[in-house]
């Protein structure tokens, strides 16, 4: 497995922000960014964007396999409902397709358990309809 390149992290950061922002939910003071000890992770310009958008940085220790086990879970259940089902794949652009559309589902639709069995959007739209968001920080569109 190849490790993100540095630009592919920090679009998926510009990506969420700008998600919460287009949202209504734009990033708050208390936010932190969960991560693993990758290069892409710690370097210099990542960390800087994280506290220029006013998040806290939080990276695990190296070989800790509990700072790991959510995205190991996460990843399997991604391996079991695309690649594996709906397999074999003919070229990466359908790979890349079906990975976006899994992602989108999967942080937006699914129905979740820890949360009543409701969407995560619908379950983020209803607390925020009933509480106030906390002042904003620099977050940049």
């Amino acid at each position: 497995m190849h490790a993100a390149e540095p630009g592919l992290v920090r679009t998926a950061l510009d990506m969420s922000l700008w998600r919460r922002d287009r949202h209504g939910t734009p990033v708050t003071a208390g936010l932190v960014h969960h991560c693993d000890a990758g290069s892409q992770y710690t370097s210099f310009t990542f960390t800087a964007h994280l506290i220029e958008a006013g998040i806290d940085a939080s990276i695990g220790t190296v070989g800790d396999a509990l700072d790991n086990a959510l995205m190991e879970s996460t990843i399997g259940l991604y391996k079991t409902e695309i690649i594996k089902r709906d397999g074999p794949w003919r070229s990466l652009a359908q790979v890349e397709l079906a990975t976006e559309e899994w992602v989108d589902w999967y942080n937006t639709s699914r129905l979740h358990s820890a949360i009543g069995y409701v969407p995560p959007d619908e379950y983020e739209a209803t607390f925020y309809a009933q509480h106030q968001p906390r002042e904003a920080v620099g977050v940049n569109n």
